[in-house]
């Protein structure tokens, strides 16, 4: 059971709620771009995260097994062991979340989470896609402590989505309560480019870790959201794979290997004496305003139908996936990630040039992709029929993605 799938229901009705107290207090944290690019986050990170469970549970599940065959003690399914494991898993997060912000390869993993230059409810739901395969080792203590794959499964989604309602703006100081637990105070922080805010507040659920090992710092002036290298594009597609093509374009710049090798796993900004040296977050410049590019009413309107449309294919795929199977899901999911590119490029760069055709032919591909779930099931023909059809639909679609691309970047 996909405890995360299962939430995003109520996830959803809760950022409406927040959205509507937004435009009536008139606050401005929700701009229309961000969110969708926030959510789209969400999908592409849920989508993933259906292929590469197999790895990241299945290596979980494997080391608990093998541990079991020495282990001279066993786990029982009480409450006091549920409760251990929450605190287990917690403190694992601390470190996974903390070493995301110490090491260049495994910070690819979480930026996507910080990229929001706003803070609202939706920016919970903005993860990596990749963050799971970087980072999913540190739990492997717990799967050699005795706690079992179902359990720690769950208990990691009850963090996840304790970690909801954490970011938000419209909750203060919480008193005696954030001594212990992470609250939106504390998270704010987390999330701010301040250079006092930088690397602080990791905690997932209980702030104590924080305040135990250095890292904590309180709330003072309202932080300033994003990253120290703005992404100014509300594409999530976009949002993913910069991170990466960053990380491995300044790797291969450096001199020498054993420097390629450090830029790796040396903290963000570092960099060799010969190339200038640590590069330090800088000042905030008052004068920076967030991305947010002016559209058309009628466009913003058409995008958020057509975000809407994804949203509901992939909340099909997620509810569904055992009953699709694999191959079902790789059509829909290629899918659903070109879809999703598409509408953050023509808000980042506007609907002109080839782009109306470009979004004309990834709906067209739709009814492929969706015929070609089907072709498990059917005859020989008929199935190497669907496949031939799905297999032309991919490849338009990372075609047409591509065009789009080029088309928006000349521009």
């Amino acid at each position: 059971m996909n405890i995360i799938a299962l939430s995003i229901p109520i996830f959803l009705g809760l950022l409406l709620l927040e959205l509507g107290w937004d435009t009536y207090k008139r606050k401005g944290f929700y701009k229309l771009g961000d969110s969708l690019a926030n959510l789209g986050s969400g999908i592409l990170d849920q989508g993933l995260g259906l292929f590469v469970k197999v790895l990241t549970v299945g290596a979980f599940v494997g080391i608990g097994h093998w541990a079991a065959t020495w282990r001279p003690w066993s786990i029982d399914n009480s409450l006091a062991t549920w409760v251990a494991c929450f605190i287990a898993v917690d403190f694992a997060y601390y470190w996974a979340h903390r070493w995301s912000h110490k090491v260049h390869i495994l910070w690819i993993g979480h930026v996507v989470h910080h990229q929001s230059e706003h803070y609202n409810l939706s920016v919970a739901l903005r993860q990596s896609a990749i963050q799971k395969l970087l980072v999913f080792w540190v739990y492997w203590p717990l799967a050699l402590i005795g706690f079992s794959g179902e359990m720690f499964v769950s208990v990691m989604a009850l963090n996840l989505i304790y970690q909801f309602w954490i970011h938000t703006e419209f909750i203060e100081k919480m008193g005696v309560f954030g001594l212990v637990f992470n609250t939106p105070s504390h998270h704010r922080v987390h999330h701010g480019r301040n250079p006092k805010y930088i690397d602080r507040n990791h905690a997932g659920v209980f702030i104590v870790w924080d305040r135990m090992f250095g890292t904590f710092t309180q709330e003072e002036e309202r932080p300033t959201y994003g990253i120290t290298s703005p992404l100014e594009s509300f594409d999530p597609v976009k949002a993913q794979w910069q991170p990466m093509a960053f990380l491995f374009t300044e790797a291969a710049r450096m001199p020498g290997l054993w420097n390629k090798m450090k830029f790796l796993f040396m903290p963000p900004g570092w960099y060799p004496e010969s190339l200038g040296g640590f590069k330090h977050a800088p000042e905030l410049d008052p004068a920076h305003v967030g991305f947010d590019p002016p559209r058309q009413t009628a466009v913003r309107c058409m995008l958020t139908v057509r975000w809407l449309i994804v949203l509901g294919l992939s909340f099909y795929m997620l509810k569904s996936a055992d009953a699709l199977g694999l191959a079902s899901l790789k059509w829909i999911f290629a899918w659903v990630v070109v879809a999703l590119g598409a509408i953050g490029m023509v808000y980042d760069r506007g609907l002109t040039g080839a782009r109306p055709l470009g979004l004309l032919l990834i709906d067209l591909t739709l009814p492929a992709v969706l015929v070609l779930t089907q072709a498990g099931d059917a005859s020989p023909f008929a199935g190497a029929l669907y496949t031939g059809i799905g297999t032309g639909s991919f490849l338009t679609l990372w075609t047409v993605y591509c065009w789009l691309f080029l088309a928006s970047s000349k521009r």
